[in-house]
């Protein structure tokens, strides 16, 4: 499974919605002007983030399921 590029690619998005995540959980917690500014656009970013990753984990699972023939 660590071989499937596709597998790599999904994981990469996860972790790409964990850091969008982090930045926003911190400029929350910090709050001020960066939140005030950046707040819906980090959500927004999260948010493409998080359904490109589910997309991507779907079409391994379709993918993987097919070919494995299980």
């Amino acid at each position: 499974m660590i071989n499937d590029p596709l597998f790599i690619v999904a994981a990469l998005a996860c972790f790409g919605v964990l850091v969008i995540l982090m930045i926003g959980i911190g400029g929350f917690a910090k709050g001020g002007d960066f939140n005030r500014k950046h707040a819906n656009r980090i959500m927004r970013y999260r948010i493409i983030a998080q359904a490109v990753a589910v997309a991507l984990i779907l079409l391994f699972v379709a993918v993987r399921g097919h070919l494995g023939g299980n």
